[in-house]
């Protein structure tokens, strides 16, 4: 609470404005809840709630509008009702006359941008709430785009997350109830994510290594990030024009054909996640474009997920036990993901055996799946781990894009046809190289301890009297162990090295 109140004392005017917009969409009760303000102003529609807090998070700006998306993916800990409403958070903004940004372009490119373009345009062709793009080309005849960092923004960011670090300390001290949405660890989450899509920089290695990720697939197109004019308040990158993926028919119109899309993004999709391990956290249709010749290009990669090879493994065999319908495999796969959460196993089983039931050995939906699996999870106190929950969000976010523009598209048949690149990357030499040197290590540490170990045993036997032999045979035995390990740990990176 002190920091809070620290945090207020520094910030009060944007506490005040906050407070000015919770009271214009009637979330005042809604604060009083968690401590701030009146609890005794009760909400006379509770039905529009969600509608008016995702209105109010809008209007605070892309602090809390981001918050509201991180909440949107959390459907473990809050109903369908607000993480739909919560889905539709947008950071659109009006767009700003150039001569109000026209400082701090020429801030970050060291001279105006009419010398350092072959033309620029001062029009915007969007605008956010974070920033506001514009089109150039460069002396070289390539079209680009210019986005450009709100002048002001940081400030006001960090004075959020000020407030909100003080206001999630204080509910998780004193609200119970509270207390299971984690709101500490949501906010140093929101947190890293803000300040991360703050430096433009962020996005731009991003984009270079998603690229790099996707090169042999000639179909999928990364923006070139162009380093000479980008820096943590400008980003600019190759200009893409496109169709975007919201209707079958505009596609149709600009002679690309959908089902070829929807293939090629579940292909995609399942590359990222599954093989890569690196992903776009947010692909819905404003930051994908279809491309003539049935090609796909990804935007806007403030938000890239990783997910570890042990994550993908776990995922692997979670959608295999759906495909197989096998409610116990399920179930070992939940009971890692709620390892911390110390629930029964006859809930795990319940759950697992429930999911099956539904969305188990038929077409794999993850539109449907996801919500619904979430749910089961919310209603059975299970969790997902917060390195799955952006990936799943994707996952369905994607399949919604790709449901809407090929209707009855389904997410199995890219599984089956990604199994034999999944196999090859679990058998890959990079792989095992990964882990035959980190055997090498465990194994050269215990080599070296091995000779003090086994002289401190022989001499231990040496001293031992008549009466206490079986405790010396059984250094002896943990002697030659030690022996057999080092010998087996040995033909074990032979064999690794070999392979590789």
């Amino acid at each position: 609470m002190i920091k809070l109140l620290a945090a207020t004392t520094r910030d009060r005017a944007r506490l005040s404005e906050i407070l000015g917009v919770a009271t214009r969409f009637g979330l005042g009760w809604l604060l009083g809840r968690i401590g701030i303000g009146s609890p005794g102003d009760a909400d006379q529609d509770a039905a529009t709630l969600p509608r008016r807090t995702r209105e109010a998070l809008e209007a605070l700006g892309p602090t809390f509008v981001k918050m509201g998306q991180i909440l949107a993916t959390r459907g473990d800990l809050i109903g369908p009702e607000w993480t739909s409403e919560l889905d539709q958070l947008h950071s659109d903004a009006p767009r700003l006359p150039f001569e109000a940004i026209r400082d701090a372009v020429e801030a970050a490119l060291g001279e105006p941008p009419e010398t350092a373009f072959a033309s620029f345009d001062p029009e915007p062709l969007a605008a956010a709430s974070m920033a506001q793009v514009h089109r150039a080309t460069l002396r070289d005849g390539r079209e680009v785009v210019l986005k450009i960092r709100r002048p002001g923004i940081r400030p006001q960011m960090e004075a959020d997350l000020r407030l909100l670090a003080g206001l999630a300390e204080a509910i998780e001290a004193s609200n119970a109830e509270a207390r299971r949405f984690q709101p500490l660890a949501m906010a140093r989450q929101l947190a890293r994510a803000l300040l991360e899509e703050l430096d433009f920089t962020h996005e731009g290695r991003n984009a270079d290594r998603l690229r790099e990720d996707l090169a042999r697939n000639p179909d999928v197109v990364v923006p070139v990030i162009h380093w000479q004019w980008s820096s943590e308040t400008l980003l600019v990158m190759d200009h893409v024009a496109g169709v975007k993926p919201d209707s079958a028919e505009r596609l149709v119109e600009a002679g690309i054909d959908p089902q070829a899309i929807a293939d090629l993004g579940a292909d995609l999709v399942l590359e990222m996640v599954m093989i890569n391990g690196r992903f776009h956290g947010d692909p819905h249709p404003g930051n994908l474009l279809c491309l003539p010749g049935n090609r796909l290009a990804l935007l806007d990669l403030g938000s890239v997920g990783q997910v570890s090879a042990r994550r993908r493994d776990e995922f692997v065999g979670f959608l295999q036990s759906l495909q197989s319908g096998d409610p116990a495999a399920l179930a070992d796969t939940l009971a890692v993901w709620s390892a911390d959460a110390n629930v029964p196993r006859s809930r795990i089983e319940r759950a697992a055996g429930e999911v099956v039931a539904r969305h188990g050995q038929g077409p794999l939906v993850m539109s449907k799946l996801v919500p619904d699996f979430l749910r089961l999870l919310r209603e059975d106190g299970l969790v997902m781990p917060p390195d799955l929950l952006l990936m799943f969000k994707a996952l369905m976010t994607m399949d919604g894009v790709l449901t809407r523009i090929a209707p009855g598209f389904d997410l199995s048949a890219a599984m089956r046809r990604a199994q034999g690149r999944i196999l090859a990357d679990r058998l890959s030499p990079e792989r095992w190289a990964a882990t035959a040197q980190a055997m090498v290590w465990e194994l050269s540490r215990i080599g070296n301890g091995a000779p003090r170990l086994i002289q401190a045993a022989v001499r231990r036997l040496e001293a031992e009297p008549p009466a206490q032999a079986s405790s010396g045979a059984a250094i002896l035995t943990a002697g030659r162990w030690i022996a057999w390990s080092i010998l087996g740990g040995g033909g074990l990176i032979a064999a690794a090295l070999i392979v590789s």
